[in-house]
């Protein structure tokens, strides 16, 4: 091939970003364009980690890097599947990699999940972070919350709605957000882990971080907090696990506060049985588990309810199909052979993969998804010889394109235009920004020329 490689990336959280930064340290030519469906790059950075997440600020400025090379060119706005099908981009790229990660929850199946007042994270998650298709009013009328799982979502969801809503101020949060939170009748937080402290997916610091959040006490419950032969295992050879096991051991042994408005209770060995109510959630109903000495656990066939008027089920996201490409429904992946895309029958199907959690499900932290993106490219390039050459592979062709299917598509040039904007609403707060919400005011804000 004499010109560039043109490939189209669909999707510009992290998987996608570091898949085109590792095309474009390759010896091969590349032209590439990062696709999304959202006016804004970087995809679950910017909606999907809570805003007072310590370590935001440092991926986003490594990405952004990225997406300054002059090989990457952003488009924001552009809905796959709906603007563009998977024939518009081969004939426009020579290869296609997917990487739209996971935008669902995975469903807690058991009775009385789907009552009033029972959400999922993923909702409460896009709320907060004001993602553009999210509700945008969220009533915090419960003071008994129970959050369900032992993942650093959990630990999100579970942190934001225990803490006081001026602490969020200095963060990107917008006013309704903040107007939200400040409303809250929230007293009690209950965070449920079906197994035990040594088997949690916390991070340490995401974890410790939590000691330094005012009005807000960590209270560790005795009761299921126990360590099997694995549990100590794992201690002994995993300084993480050594961490967050000391240091839910530190909080178990602290004296009770008594003055302050909030807390955040851990419960371990406790498996959501049953969400209770009859018109709303008016209880949790949990059956007591034992470990096995594997780290695995069994049920004792012993209930205990708590009540509570409100339950966050964070046991997963899923992901959400594609046009034109198989999907698993039973991992939420499309199903693939190293990142290549595979059909029906098992077979490649010529110039499409994949990375990210669309590849191998949404476990793990944003920093995997660089292998999972490496493996994925390593195999796109052992594949040059066999691909065929799109038929209008010119960078004009594809935007002439979008033009003519009216799509308002956004630019890298247009995400720097609204990033100052949204810098500027927060300076005037004493804030590093203010996010802005509704899709068309960042489209606005990106394409002044319009």
């Amino acid at each position: 091939m004499t010109r560039a490689l043109r490939v189209a990336i669909v999707g510009a959280g992290p998987a996608g970003v570091y898949a085109a930064d590792i095309l474009t340290k390759s010896e091969t030519p590349v032209d590439i364009d990062l696709l999304d469906r959202m006016p804004a790059p970087y995809g679950l950075i910017r909606y999907g980690v809570a805003p007072d997440h310590p370590r935001i600020k440092g991926i986003v400025n490594a990405l952004h890097r990225v997406m300054e090379k002059p090989e990457i060119r952003f488009l924001g706005n552009v809905d796959y599947g709906v603007d563009v099908k998977l024939d518009d981009l081969r004939r426009h790229y020579d290869a296609v990699i997917f990487s739209t990660g996971a935008d669902k929850d995975r469903e807690l199946d058991i009775p009385g999940a789907d009552l009033p007042q029972s959400h999922g994270a993923a909702e409460f998650v896009y709320w907060y972070d004001g993602y553009p298709e999210a509700p945008r009013d969220w009533t915090l009328e419960a003071e008994q919350v129970a959050v369900v799982g032992a993942g650093n979502v959990a630990l999100d969801v579970a942190r934001v709605l225990a803490k006081q809503a001026d602490d969020l101020l200095r963060t990107e949060i917008p006013d309704n957000v903040y107007q939200g939170l400040k409303a809250s009748k929230v007293t009690d937080v209950h965070l449920f882990a079906r197994r035990g402290p040594a088997q949690t997916k916390f991070t340490p610091l995401e974890l410790r971080e939590l000691d330094h959040q005012d009005g807000m006490e960590l209270v560790v419950h005795p009761e299921g907090f126990e360590l099997d032969e694995a549990s100590e295992e794992a201690i002994r050879t995993n300084n993480q696990v050594k961490t967050i096991v000391k240091t839910l051991q530190d909080w178990a042994l602290r004296d009770r506060k008594d003055n302050t408005p909030r807390r955040l209770h851990f419960h371990f060995l406790r498996s959501p049985a049953e969400i209770i109510g009859t018109d709303r959630v008016e209880g949790l109903k949990t059956e007591v588990m034992e470990l096995n000495g594997d780290g695995s656990v069994r049920g004792t066939g012993e209930f205990e309810t708590l009540p509570v008027q409100a339950v966050y089920r964070a046991v997963g996201y899923l992901s959400s199909p594609l046009a034109d490409l198989p999907f698993d429904h039973g991992t939420g992946t499309v199903p693939n052979d190293g990142g290549r895309v595979l059909d029906l029958d098992g077979e490649h199907i010529p110039g499409v993969y994949t990375t990210g959690w669309i590849k191998r499900g949404p476990v793990g932290l944003i920093g995997h998804t660089k292998g999972d993106a490496l493996e994925t490219i390593n195999n796109l390039l052992a594949d040059l010889d066999s691909f065929t050459p799109a038929e209008q592979p010119e960078r004009d062709s594809f935007l002439r394109l979008l033009d003519e299917r009216a799509v308002e598509y956004t630019t890298w040039e247009g995400w720097n235009l609204l990033d100052a904007h949204e810098k500027s609403l927060g300076e005037a707060e004493g804030r590093e920004r203010v996010k802005v919400v509704p899709r068309e005011d960042m489209v606005r804000i990106s394409r002044p020329e319009s």
